[in-house]
């Protein structure tokens, strides 16, 4: 017997969508600048561990995934800020971590605005 679907509202799910891609986007610019993008590869491309791990997490709705998602990222917006002489790529991080801890943000708010409601 499947469960029904509950209506999520279109926010919500919009808050849930630029949070993965976000995440996506600074998981993909992590690898390319560690191991494409300077002359030579780095060890630091094993900064991208930690955000693979939430990946399932955001796309199976998990409320708490979502919290900790918004406190991980701060280390990505600070190396960003830290590198910022390195040019876009920098901008770049910066620009994806504020996103991506905005839409976490947003999302734990609607969600719970919703089921008040």
């Amino acid at each position: 017997m499947q469960s029904p679907e509950v209506a999520v509202p279109p926010a919500v799910e919009a808050t849930r969508w630029i949070a993965f891609a976000s995440l996506l986007g600074l998981i993909v610019l992590s690898l390319a600048w560690e191991l494409w993008l300077p002359a030579r590869p780095s060890l630091w491309v094993v900064k991208v561990l930690p955000l693979c791990i939430p990946v399932t997490g955001l796309l199976k709705r998990r409320m708490y995934t979502y919290r900790w998602v918004s406190l991980l990222v701060w280390p990505y917006f600070l190396e960003g800020v830290v590198r910022a002489n390195e040019g876009w790529p920098a901008a770049l991080e910066i620009a994806l971590s504020l996103i991506l801890f905005a839409a976490c943000g947003m999302h734990v708010r609607l969600r719970l605005r919703s089921v008040k409601s």
